[in-house]
């Protein structure tokens, strides 16, 4: 076969990117050490960004296998990461959220996220009721303690002093007011009306 006039020669042409979703399994871990946006489990490494697959030799021996994003592309919630989420519904196990920033960057699209009950306080697990905790409309700080999968949610907790919920309103839509430290989780509402958190 000939080649078409302007086409490059296949010699020439650099191998084409291989992109990788959250969840997906790259390669076994015997293989490669897993880099900056994957994680490892169960003896393979799995993407845990939306981005292009990246493998650098190293002098150590096993290659490191990396995925990177382009700047233009959705930020992700990243294990560790701090998030700010608005609370959707509430039952006795676990909050659900939708997560609305990374830090202090919104995202483009909202994900969905959990708090399970044990979750919410790092002390007297065992006391903690979802419904004192939380209230739909609430707007929480959180932290991702889980990537989940491409069917379930990120996981979430609350369990440092520095997150919980950071802006809420009583039953009769009145904002609530810190009335003491966070570590308490007293507020009281405008119309004088507490709800323990």
């Amino acid at each position: 076969m000939r080649a078409s006039a302007g086409a490059l020669p296949a010699a020439n042409m650099a191998p084409p990117a291989r992109y990788c979703v959250p969840g997906e399994r790259l390669c076994s871990a015997e293989e490669a050490t897993a880099g900056s946006g994957t994680y490892t489990r169960h003896g393979f490494i799995f993407s845990s960004l939306a981005g292009c697959l990246e493998k650098r030799g190293e002098e150590s021996g096993l290659p490191v296998v990396s995925v990177v994003r382009d700047a233009e592309s959705q930020l992700l919630p990243d294990v560790g990461a701090v998030v700010t989420c608005k609370v959707c519904s509430i039952n006795s196990r676990f909050a659900k959220v939708h997560i609305l920033y990374v830090g202090s960057t919104p995202l483009k699209s909202t994900f969905r996220g959990t708090i399970r009950r044990e979750d919410i306080r790092a002390t007297e697990k065992d006391k903690v009721e979802v419904y004192k905790s939380f209230r739909p409309g609430d707007i929480v700080l959180a932290k991702v303690i889980s990537l989940g999968d491409a069917q379930s949610n990120y996981l979430l907790s609350t369990a440092e002093n520095e997150l919980g919920v950071v802006v809420a309103r009583s039953e009769a839509g009145t904002p609530f007011r810190e009335e003491e430290p966070l570590t308490c989780g007293v507020l009281r509402g405008t119309d004088g009306a507490h709800q323990l958190v």
